[in-house]
């Protein structure tokens, strides 16, 4: 089995918490705002309990992290995640690398396995209930559903759906205290293996998590402020945090064994299942996260590893990516007239440094009325407009190499599609020659790129394998080169560090000219707006697009200006959701006012 290992030993806990827990001493010993969640999430309190305060000290609670909570010298806090589950994050005494530390219910047993083959054995009576299960969802319910009544009705409802993608819910609503004084039914299968209510739910969380969830990574899939799960063999997980950064798990693999089977199964769950012919596969997780897996040790010495890169139901918004310093205000009035008047844009940089992020945000400037068709490998992008076609390739079936079908071709299907916006999730081969095609034929285009640099860029877009010829590159107008930097404080974080305007190739002396329109200080950690009065995309080409006449061109600014003051304004008044922030600004567009 997966392990679950604590950078400390855990008290055992007292009888008088295990037979009373909410008249326990330790229980009234709480803050209020502990009491409130540990009366309600019996796993809380047991961990609370085991916890070597004397050690490591007594850990803060917070129900929502902000920022603030990363820039602690000491890291000692815990907050709720989703569906019941909590998180601990504490740190390193040896300043290496933190801790990340999930607080689930724990469920062990002296018959465990007989206890397992007991309920299997009982779900097989309810075959008919699964019969009919097409869907993740489907499954959920049906075992949801079927263990209500395996355990009696005084278990029943503690499990709910719960979101967009219908995930587990644990504990929802289901006050400890109710169930004490509830208790079991006294017959039945709890009665038989003598489990109190309590251990009861632990028992059908695991149940869940490991047959219609994805095991050991649930609480970690479940916890909103992480961005990538990373297995690199046998050993501990780790997680980025969009809080505290780089992180190691209190979950892990002790076995090759161990770790091949749940990649066997994983990849089996996703409908994606990996082979020692076909070791390396790209998939997309039940939640919509983009998940990478390498299979077996004889490719991955230390064993099957995985990467994980999350997504989320709502993506980021610009204001919030405003309000956390990765662009300005002034960037971001920027972008939505580019963007706007249908000019093609870039977003490039290295690997995690947000690219995609900033792509999904900058969609909320793209006309609501706009027909768009979005190309990927995995879906990854994520927009709030009704008229979006949304294309993902298939790589071919072993033996079946006609089943597939790139992205090559997906591009030259979306031409005839008449879009106003094409949107290619990553340019990395010959799709790219496409993309120049259509921007040669009036089709706006916005894509990601793997470049550090706009010269870098160029030289890959002029390379083998994706060969565009040096003429055509001034179709390209805008690239923004994200990158995941040190910040002044010491902390990483991620940038926009340059924002540039492509003018022109000369054949003469083959060289491109571009302009840089804004550009990051480091060592201020600010954003200098260098083309201001000096912009070629907004005096030649937007301005004149918006019927500005050569003497007035330069009012183009003042436009720029209101806009960035606009988002400002409704960022301070509490406008940062993504879909909030497209509904407004789509009423804003119509009513002429953004």
């Amino acid at each position: 089995m997966p392990f679950t290992i604590y950078p400390f030993e855990l008290k055992e806990l007292d009888k008088d918490v295990l037979q009373n827990p909410l008249k326990s001493k330790f229980y009234k010993s709480l803050p209020s705002s502990l009491q409130d969640r540990a009366g309600e999430d019996l796993h809380l309190l047991h961990y609370l309990y085991g916890l070597p305060v004397d050690e490591i000290g007594a850990p803060g609670f917070t129900e929502n992290l902000s920022k603030n909570d990363g820039e602690q010298e000491h890291l000692n806090i815990i907050y709720p995640t989703l569906n019941g589950l909590y998180t601990h994050i504490l740190s390193d005494p040896e300043k290496v690398r933190d801790f990340y530390i999930g607080i689930e219910p724990q469920f062990e047993h002296p018959d465990l396995d007989h206890l397992m083959e007991d309920v299997e054995g009982r779900l097989l009576d309810f075959s008919d209930m699964f019969a009919s299960v097409r869907t993740d969802e489907d499954l959920r319910d049906a075992l949801d559903g079927a263990l209500d009544q395996i355990y009696g009705k005084t278990v029943g409802g503690a499990f709910q759906k719960s979101g967009k993608a219908g995930l587990l819910k644990p504990f929802a609503k289901f006050s400890l205290k109710r169930l004490t004084k509830r208790g079991a039914d006294g017959s039945g299968f709890l009665a038989r293996w003598d489990l109190p209510v309590s251990e009861a739910l632990s028992l059908k969380y695991r149940i869940l998590k490991d047959k219609a969830g994805v095991g050991i990574l649930q609480p970690l899939i479940f916890d909103p402020h992480i961005e990538d799960i990373s297995c690199s063999g046998v050993g501990v997980l780790f997680v980025e945090h969009k809080i505290f950064g780089s992180l190691r798990t209190s979950f892990g693999f002790s076995s090759f064994d161990e770790l091949d089977d749940y990649v066997l199964r994983l990849s089996e769950r996703i409908k994606k299942p990996v082979t020692y012919r076909q070791p390396v596969v790209d998939a997309t997780m039940p939640d919509g996260s983009r998940i990478n897996i390498v299979y077996g040790k004889d490719v991955s010495a230390r064993g099957s590893n995985f990467s994980i890169r999350k997504t989320f139901d709502e993506p980021i918004s610009i204001t919030q990516l405003v309000k956390w310093g990765s662009l300005s205000w002034e960037m971001a009035g920027f972008l939505s007239l580019v963007i706007e008047d249908g000019l093609n844009i870039f977003i490039s940089g290295e690997t995690a440094s947000g690219k995609t992020t900033l792509l999904n945000a900058l969609t909320t400037f793209i006309h609501p009325t706009a027909k768009i068709v979005s190309i990927e490998d995995t879906a990854e992008v994520q927009l709030p407009h009704q008229n979006w076609i949304r294309e993902i390739s298939r790589k071919p079936k072993p033996g079946e190499e006609d089943s597939g079908i790139s992205m090559f071709e997906l591009l030259k299907a979306a031409l005839r599609q008449r879009p106003n916006e094409i949107i290619i999730g990553e340019i990395r081969g010959e799709e790219g020659a496409v993309a120049f095609q259509a921007m040669q034929t009036g089709h706006a285009v916005m894509a990601t790129f793997h470049a550090s640099s706009i010269q870098k860029l160029i030289q890959r877009l002029t390379g083998h394998p994706i060969n565009i010829p040096k003429m055509y590159i001034d179709n390209l107008n805008c690239v923004v080169i994200q990158i995941a930097v040190r910040l002044p404080t010491g902390k990483e974080g991620r940038r926009a560090v340059s924002v540039n305007e492509i003018v022109g190739y000369d054949s003469e002396s083959q060289s491109f000219s571009f302009v840089e329109s804004f550009k990051w200080d480091p060592a201020e950690d600010k954003f200098d707006f260098t083309g201001n009065m000096n912009s070629y995309l907004l005096e030649q080409k937007i301005a004149v697009a918006r019927g500005y006449p050569p003497a007035k061109r330069r009012q183009i600014y003042s436009l720029l200006q209101r806009r960035a003051r606009v988002l400002e304004k409704l960022a301070n008044s509490g406008i940062v959701g993504f879909d909030a922030l497209y509904k407004l600004l789509a009423k804003a567009n119509r009513e002429g006012i953004f």
